[in-house]
């Protein structure tokens, strides 16, 4: 199937056509597909059915079998007008297969207010070469629908309170060109829901209000061009989420208040262009959310208020790109940014989170974790191995800072030693000279802990002279206060 072209020249010739199941067609439609060059690329044919042929099958509710058919202006809007129907009364579609097919039209392909029985719909490597595609307030009853590698040349596609009924629903592999691509409102039923490898092209896409209900969902390796991409309030069942390996043109990215109910979300690869990615409000019950080795472009990235109480949520890797990044007053088990480079303003001031790792990281500029005007909630903090060439807003006695790292228990007493080194000199940068004596005196009772457990791995008899000086070095320097 020919994807890439810059025109096509149809002939209608007087010579009978079969189909690969056998229907007989009178006349072959022959389309030629031209490059800018004028070459031609690609001849193929088609069976020929014209519009009101189509219609009088409607009409006596005949099974609609339009495999390797070529069909010009099919539009029911025009059928209700035409038989003075309302504009909005739904139209029957019994037994509807176009596989293979093109649908050629310049005011556009109109499906609206269709009602397909049970039954599969397919539509698969079908062309609709003309202008829009409208599927508004579609019905499709149950049954598997199959949009997978179709053209969409204009781009401009409508699905908007389309009704998918039970069954799976794939447009993996097809190719969406530049245009408004709208599914707010739709609503798919229980089944597998797939844009896998799906090109979108440039132009809105619209999942506004999209109610996705139980199954997986993916849109892996899925590109989309400039333009609004658009989730916002989005609602998807028990399943899982897969934006792997997505690539976002530069463009707003908009998942504010999605409610991911329980499953795994996937967004691991995934790379955004230049423009705000925002989460804001979104929500997900229990499962785990996955963003690892991400890249993002130039924007905010904003994840505030975000409601992942029972779940992890995990960062690793990601390259977040030139903007600020913000997780204020959002809820977390667990939230991981493991060997991330934090180049820019991190907002850290969570409502809740069990265990933050921000070990091994790089960071550039401002951590903000210091309380302002709601309590942050975290129980234990990792900062393993992390090279602070910024600086850290936080706060000894607000945020607790001993127990969140005292309670690690998968750290070693070095690693534990040399975090309260580097927040003891991180307090000096910012003047909080009393939270740096009690950074420097956990880093030296830490460090002498972490000495005696090296001395004894290395032979338990050195137990014999090292418990006596750790315990005196305990009470003179120690309890003492006279840590140099």
């Amino acid at each position: 199937m020919v994807f890439d072209y810059y025109k096509f020249k149809v002939e209608i010739k007087d010579l009978q056509f079969t189909s690969d199941e056998g229907v007989v067609f009178p006349k072959t439609a022959i389309i030629s597909y031209i490059a800018d060059d004028q070459e031609v690329i690609s001849v193929e044919q088609f069976g020929h059915i014209t519009r009101e042929e189509i219609y009088k099958k409607i009409e006596i509710g005949e099974a609609l079998n339009l495999n390797h058919c070529y069909v010009k202006n099919f539009s029911l809007s025009i059928y209700r007008d035409n038989r003075n129907l309302d504009k909005n009364e739904y139209i029957k579609l019994k037994g509807f297969s176009a596989r293979h097919s093109f649908f050629d039209s310049k005011s556009g392909t109109d499906f609206s207010f269709a009602e397909f029985e049970d039954g599969d719909l397919d539509f698969e490597y079908s062309h609709f070469a003309g202008s829009k595609v409208s599927f508004n307030s579609t019905i499709i009853r149950n049954g598997l629908v199959n949009f997978s590698n179709v053209f969409f040349r204009d781009g401009n596609l409508d699905f908007a309170n389309c009704h998918f009924g039970e069954g799976e629903v794939h447009f993996k592999n097809s190719v969406i060109k530049n245009g408004v691509k709208d599914f707010q409102y739709a609503e798919f039923g229980t089944g597998l829901i797939t844009f896998a490898n799906t090109e979108f092209g440039s132009g809105e896409v619209s999942f506004i209000n999209t109610h996705f209900n139980e199954g997986n969902v993916s849109f892996k390796v899925a590109r989309f061009g400039e333009g609004k991409i658009d989730f916002r309030y989005a609602k998807f069942g028990f399943g899982d989420i897969s934006f792997e390996r997505t690539e976002f043109g530069d463009c707003k990215v908009d998942f504010r208040t999605v409610e991911f109910n329980d499953g795994r979300v996937n967004f691991n690869r995934a790379v955004f262009g230049n423009g705000d990615v925002n989460f804001e409000g979104a929500e997900l019950r229990n499962g785990k959310f996955s963003f690892k080795r991400a890249i993002l472009g130039s924007g905010d990235f904003n994840f505030e208020l975000a409601e992942f109480d029972g779940v992890d949520v995990v960062f690793d890797r990601t390259d977040f790109g030139q903007g600020p990044v913000s997780f204020h007053q959002s809820k977390f088990r667990q939230l991981s940014l493991q060997s991330c480079h934090l180049d820019h303003y991190f907002d850290l001031r969570v409502a809740r989170c069990e265990y933050m790792d921000l070990s091994d990281t790089i960071v550039r500029d401002i951590i903000d974790l210091k309380p302002y005007d709601f309590d942050i909630d975290i129980s234990i903090l990792n900062l393993a191995g992390m090279r602070l060439l910024g600086t850290i807003y936080i706060d000894w006695q607000n945020n607790r800072i001993k127990e969140m790292i005292t309670r690690q228990t998968e750290t070693s007493e070095a690693e534990k030693a040399e975090q309260f080194r580097v927040l003891k000199e991180n307090f000096n940068q910012t003047g909080q000279y009393s939270d740096e004596d009690k950074s420097y005196v956990e880093f030296k009772r830490h460090e002498a802990r972490s000495r005696l457990e090296k001395s004894l791995k290395k032979s338990k008899y050195n137990a014999i002279w090292y418990y006596p000086l750790y315990g005196f070095k305990w009470l003179v320097l120690d309890q003492a206060g006279l840590y140099p």
